[in-house]
């Protein structure tokens, strides 16, 4: 996708600071600021680097502070916010931004033009920032380029003040210098061809971070700068810096830049010829010219932020980073995002080794829900990560159709999730007589609605959850179809059994009659029926678990109580301990998280949901296209190009959270392959029976 910002967009400051780029490397590294230059967040950098990928993140390269100069006068290309000041004021200079596919900034300044050019080398910590100048005319003038380096050498999650610990000197190298300011932390290589070096360093006091400040959170910094870089900016000459924790003997930022050009390339051509695209030009069926554009559009948008998520974990393994710019890669957000990431792009490798990676860390019949940053022993509190597991590898097995690998290293693994949470595992999670399971402890959250403060659990459900039950039930029946796959009848009928007990126990304990929707959770005497998206999965997975009756009368409370144009709220606004806005700090934030604050993710278990209850319909293939169309407005809001974590439930959904999550982008994709590309022929018992298989 092409995504391009004009001058009105990129002066108005206040606009422009709402707008932010990311470019990532696969292995958990990342650089990223707003389009105006200005860094809002302590996560913004030009070199986040990943020292224990995909995790130990460490800002090494804040900014890069940068002055055309010409005939006496400087004119600023960087812009820099500290309290009550905005300097310098580079953005006033800046007329275009663009993803086409890196982060390029179109500056003009006195009929010269310039064009700097930010990305990563897949697969290493290494970020290249390249000038390109115009001068138009034969103006006479000398004209250089200053640009005074920024670094900051500190985990990505603090911030960090002048300090007499920094070692302040560096090493002088053929193309370039080498500075490590901590012995901590890894050193840091800056490749460049500036004709001279300013060697007076001094720190950049103060720095103001508008976003962590609405956070509440520390939003000041400090910044080191050892040098500043001189560049004779002679007619046709490029200028580059290059920041990275490798150390290079030469540097052609051609040859870079060119191998990740094709690669990117390659990734949609792949993506294309699996799923074979309607160009731009083609509508879709039951859509105007124009909304067709921005179906297309939106979609190669997402599969191409859909790689930034994929990473590279000990070597061969991978999985999938939750999203930018704070999270790391957590079990549950992987194994729901990786049908949109993966299979529907037709990553079928990807998936594989992804599925592969999470088999050898079960512990008990749990997947961990989380790697800490700092690399200590996987966190396995969840109570239904191990279940979507389970949906994922049925997943990948119906796009792949790979029962090999399957049979060979994973089913083994299945039978023991299956066997823990039946017999008994962390937490209490367990299944009781009547076939549900029952999770949870006092002060242990274990749902996906898992906000914490000190010890204080936000949104308790403790017992029987009905989405984890669901997804119990989906998960037994999963396994009779697989046994039967691998040819094992008996053990295909056991689950087949188990099933049908844990089936008929749902309905009975969950379907809540007076209201015709279903509790949230149950335990003993408690039935909660606040009305929350978790009853959706109900109708979306596989395996229903109601009538069709009951599907529509789930999916008509949804939609009237949570559904927004930016998901589903948490909480149904009607409710007494609904909060319609995520903001504050830490603590007001987290009591928001899960009690009204809008989800991404969950468009698409509701489309997949009012798809199957709606099936057959008129009316069912224009509704979920238009469910579709304010997403592509979106991509120009926050992160461009990409989809936000959260939105303020109350209008007009303010995007929060992270500015790109992998189970918004991922659901929103394989909602629409498997339902807009499924419906789209008209073909809705064949689309839905290859749900089924």
């Amino acid at each position: 996708m092409s995504t391009v910002l004009k001058k009105d967009a990129c002066y108005n400051l206040s606009a422009s600071l709402e707008k932010e780029w990311l470019e990532t490397n696969g292995i958990g590294g990342y650089a990223s600021s707003t389009i105006s230059g200005a860094s809002t967040r302590r996560y913004h950098g030009l070199l986040m680097a990943a020292t224990k990928p995909p995790l130990g993140r460490a800002l090494l390269l804040s900014k890069l502070e940068e002055f055309l100069c010409f005939e006496g006068k400087e004119a600023p290309l960087s812009t820099n916010i500290y309290p009550n000041a905005v300097y310098p004021e580079g953005y006033k200079n800046l007329i275009q931004f663009s993803l086409n596919p890196f982060p390029a900034f179109d500056y003009s300044v006195d009929g010269i033009s310039i064009k700097k050019t930010v990305f990563m080398v897949h697969g290493e910590n290494t970020t290249v920032v390249l000038y390109q100048v115009d001068r138009r005319g034969e103006r006479p003038f000398a004209l250089t380029m200053r640009v005074r380096v920024m670094v900051a050498f500190r985990d990505y999650h603090c911030v960090t003040h002048e300090n007499s610990h920094l070692k302040t000197g560096y090493k002088i190298l053929t193309n370039g210098i080498c500075l490590q300011p901590y012995d901590t932390l890894p050193p840091l290589y800056l490749y460049h061809n500036a004709h001279s070096r300013d060697e007076a360093s001094f720190w950049y006091k103060n720095m103001e971070y508008p976003k962590e400040a609405e956070r509440g959170l520390e939003a000041h910094e400090d910044h080191f700068s050892p040098c500043a870089l001189h560049f004779d900016l002679k007619k046709g000459t490029d200028c580059f810096i290059v920041a990275s924790t490798k150390e290079y003997d030469t540097v052609d930022i051609y040859e870079l830049l060119n191998g990740e050009t094709v690669r990117r390339k390659n990734i949609c051509r792949a993506y294309s010829g699996h799923n074979q695209t309607p160009p731009i030009s083609t509508p879709l069926q039951g859509t105007d010219e124009e909304e067709g554009k921005k179906l297309t559009t939106l979609i190669e948008s997402l599969v191409a932020v859909s790689d930034s998520f994929i990473v590279r974990r000990e070597g061969d393994k991978k999985s999938v980073i939750a999203g930018y710019h704070w999270f790391g890669d957590w079990g549950r957000d992987t194994m729901i995002s990786l049908p949109g990431l993966t299979l529907v792009q037709g990553r079928f490798e990807d998936a594989r080794k992804i599925l592969l990676s999470y088999a050898q860390y079960v512990d008990k019949g749990m997947i961990p829900n989380r790697f800490p940053d700092s690399g200590e022993h996987p966190e396995y509190n969840t109570g239904d990560a191990s279940l979507w597991y389970i949906h994922a590898v049925y997943q990948y097995f119906r796009f792949a159709r790979d029962l090999k690998t399957i049979q060979k290293d994973i089913y083994g693994v299945l039978q023991e999730i299956v066997e823990y949470y039946r017999k008994g595992t962390r937490y209490n999670i367990h299944m009781e007589a009547d076939g549900l399971i029952y999770a949870g402890i006092e002060g242990v959250q274990l749902t996906w609605m898992d906000a914490k403060v000190g010890d204080w659990v936000v949104t308790p459900r403790k017992g029987k959850a009905v989405e984890i039950n669901a997804l119990w039930y989906n998960a037994l029946m999963i396994m009779s179809f697989l046994a039967r796959e691998m040819n094992l009848p008996g053990e295909s009928a056991r689950y087949d059994h188990l099933a049908g007990k844990t089936g008929k126990s749902f309905q009975a304990v969950f379907w809540y009659d007076e209201g015709q929707y279903l509790y949230d959770f149950v335990d003993s005497e408690i039935r909660n029926s606040s009305i929350r998206p978790n009853q959706i999965f109900a109708v979306s997975l596989p395996y229903p678990l109601l009538s069709k009756a009951q599907q529509r009368r789930v999916v008509e409370v949804v939609k009237e109580h949570l559904l927004t144009p930016r998901g589903l709220r948490s909480l149904s606004s009607r409710d007494k301990d609904y909060i319609g806005r995520y903001q504050g700090n830490p603590y007001e934030r987290d009591r928001a998280y899960h009690q009204g604050t809008v989800w991404a993710w969950l468009t698409g278990p509701y489309i997949s949901a009012y798809a199957k209850a709606y099936a057959g319909e008129k009316d069912t293939i224009p509704y979920i296209k238009r469910l579709f169309l304010p997403w592509y407005e979106h991509l120009f809001e926050a992160g461009l190009g990409t989809i936000s974590e959260i939105f303020d439930g109350d209008f007009p959904h303010i995007p929060r959270g992270c500015i790109s999550q992998a189970w918004s982008v991922g659901e929103i994709l394989r909602a629409y392959f498997e339902q807009v590309k499924g419906l789209k022929k008209g073909n809705y018992s064949a689309c839905f029976r290859s749900q089924l298989l």
